[in-house]
């Protein structure tokens, strides 16, 4: 009776194992890093700025948050590209250190969850302070990684 607990004991606990991590699945990179800031981050990042707080102008205030239950959609959307985002600078060949890189990356990755959930939630004001949010994380990767380029548009272009 004991052979027979023991035997299951190990058939669970061998489908318990990691797989192997020398097999990584294959990626193939179609740009480099400003590929990924101009037509994947930078769109989505803007989209949420725009999508928050307001404007003055000479008609009056504006208010920026989303009227309709699609444009929350689209806000929602594009906080998922900010986060996954994250995921695609850690990829080799487009991360450049194991240390601030890395942080700033998985800084992305949550900040574009919290968007998400702001957005979710239809939540101007959690969305107008998560996207200080993203602002500071994009100022914080263009002091280190970019030279000579300090400020992030935060309404895009």
């Amino acid at each position: 009776m004991r052979y027979k607990y023991l035997v299951l004991f190990l058939v669970l606990l061998s489908g318990c194992s990691k797989p192997e991590e020398s097999k990584l699945l294959p990626f193939k990179p179609t740009g480099d890093v400003r590929h990924v800031m101009q037509f994947v981050l930078d769109p989505a990042a803007a989209k949420i700025w725009r999508s928050a707080g307001s404007i003055i102008t000479e008609a009056g205030e504006q208010d920026l948050r989303p009227t309709t239950d699609e444009g929350w959609l689209a806000v929602q959307h594009s906080a998922v590209v900010v986060a996954e985002s994250g995921n695609l600078l850690l990829l080799p060949g487009l991360a450049r250190d194991g240390e601030d890189w890395q942080e700033i990356s998985l800084a992305l990755i949550d900040v574009g969850m919290r968007a998400k959930a702001a957005a979710e939630a239809h939540d101007a004001d959690a969305l107008f302070d998560v996207g200080g949010q993203i602002y500071r994380i994009c100022q914080s990767c263009h002091q280190i990684y970019i030279q000579g380029v300090t400020k992030v548009n935060p309404l895009g272009g």
